[in-house]
């Protein structure tokens, strides 16, 4: 009988541990042979992705969802008219009119886009309106704005007098060449891994200053600019875009990342890339960011001067990219 109590009292002992391992192997996960994933995770591009990140946090850290936390992070510099790279204030076409693009992607590979869409400050959230309530992808120029004014979106004049003076400036010599990380193609693009593990991105510009009317880059096309895979981890782009439409280049981060590289690897070697398929990159700038599954992040670029906007639990910090020449 006694040996027959002990049996039953270490069966009971090893239930209670069966049913209660999982929480077990989520603390000590190192010593299991598995890693801990690092949740919630916001990062996005340059520094104005550091109060970008602040709205973000503020939905992830309160167990909201990437993609609610993505579109409140990207509508800031949207919305500010300092940045003069993405939404209200940013520059102009060469014929003096702000036309902006943007995408978003969630974790069941849903998305939307927007792309030379005019008088809308926050493109982020038709591009999420077209995701929602549209059976297509994108939507562009006068149609995306009919479409925007049809969901309450307010039509507003997006060039400020600062930019305005900027074109006129410009329109003395008229001549386009891009130049390296100066405020010319400065795309926030947004990643974000919440609490549920989840991922969701977005990607807005007000594309290259005194590009000609009716360019489009890289940002609002899903898989250029921005690409997800639940899966696998998310990936953005800044730079010029041309370059990285060829490449398709956010989708190979994330391909790269399947393969099992590092976010900071696949970043690496989808750069590499781009630099092979061209012969002369010396005026040729494009970054990338990518966040994985187990909330690990990173980039890389062509040239110094590219950094990202990292918020964690840990904190809040800006991370100057590295880069390959």
């Amino acid at each position: 009988m006694s040996s027959r109590r002990k049996f039953l009292k270490l069966s009971a002992l090893g239930t209670t541990f069966l049913s209660g391992l999982y929480p077990i192997e989520q603390a000590f996960a190192g010593s299991l042979g598995k890693k801990a994933v690092n949740k919630p995770v916001v990062i996005s591009t340059w520094d104005h992705g550091m109060p970008a990140n602040d709205a973000a946090w503020k939905v992830l850290s309160q167990k909201g969802n990437a993609l609610d936390a993505v579109e409140a992070g990207v509508r800031v510099p949207e919305g500010d008219p300092r940045v003069r790279t993405v939404g209200y204030g940013g520059y102009p076409d060469r014929e003096g009119k702000v036309t902006l693009d943007a995408c978003i992607m969630d974790k069941d590979s849903n998305c939307g886009a927007v792309a030379f869409l005019q008088h809308i400050k926050h493109p982020i959230s038709v591009a999420r309106k077209v995701m929602e309530d549209t059976p297509h992808v994108m939507l562009v120029g006068e149609g995306a704005l009919q479409f925007a004014l049809s969901k309450g979106f307010q039509k507003e004049n997006l060039l400020t007098p600062e930019s305005e003076k900027d074109w006129k400036e410009w329109m003395k010599e008229s001549k386009y060449k891009p130049v390296i990380n100066i405020e010319n193609h400065d795309t926030i693009g947004m990643l974000a891994l919440d609490a549920n593990g989840d991922l969701a991105g977005a990607c807005t510009t007000s594309g290259a200053s005194y590009k000609m009317h009716g360019r489009v880059g890289d940002s609002p096309i899903i898989g250029a600019g921005l690409f997800v895979d639940n899966e696998v981890g998310a990936a953005t782009a800044t730079g010029l875009g041309e370059a990285v439409i060829r490449m398709v280049g956010s989708h190979l981060v994330v391909e790269l990342m399947r393969q099992g590289n590092s976010p900071e690897k696949a970043c690496k070697l989808a750069v590499e890339r781009i630099i092979a398929k061209h012969k002369d990159v010396s005026d040729l700038q494009v970054g990338f960011i990518a966040l994985n599954k187990q909330g690990e992040y990173g980039g890389y670029c062509i040239h110094k001067g590219f950094n990202y906007a990292v918020h964690t639990n840990s904190g809040k910090k800006l991370i100057d990219g590295k880069y390959k020449l």
